[in-house]
């Protein structure tokens, strides 16, 4: 028990993250499938809504349980947030082209290319996240 304490611990982040991304990729997945088949919206224009609703999920969660972020002042909040807007635009960009170029373009499965996409966004929204907007503070440094 004690092993599986330790495991957690040093793993916990990326643990809730993989956790947290995998139900932000959910979100993303439901709000997209939802929109095509149910309502019958274009793909692109369903993926772009998609997108908006996951990176809000995915900020809360982020913030709160993944990274825990002490940022609690208006103008850090507002950085964060910017910054992690910045970088789902990025990811939510390339999300959008791949799909576009792969379905659109070359025909290949929407499904499919949603599940590829996935992956690759979580992986690069885990290093954005990480590395740059909750990255923690060293001593004196300003939030």
């Amino acid at each position: 028990m004690e092993k599986l304490k330790e495991l957690w611990k040093k793993y916990q982040e990326m643990i809730s993250y993989l956790v947290f991304g995998g139900l932000t990729t959910l979100v993303n997945y439901v709000t997209y499938f939802a929109f095509t088949r149910a309502l019958g919206v274009n793909e692109i224009i369903s993926n772009v809504i998609a997108w908006l609703f996951s990176v809000i999920f995915a900020y809360i969660t982020n913030k709160i349980w993944v990274f825990n972020s002490k940022t609690n002042t208006f103008s850090g909040i507002i950085r964060e947030i910017s910054m992690f807007f910045a970088a789902r635009v990025f990811s939510g960009v390339l999300d959008t082209a791949l799909l576009f170029l792969l379905y659109t373009c070359w025909g290949i499965s929407d499904i499919f290319v949603k599940i590829f996409n996935g992956i690759l966004v979580v992986v690069l929204n885990y290093f954005f996240s990480k590395f740059i907007i909750f990255r923690k503070k060293k001593e004196g440094e300003k939030a």
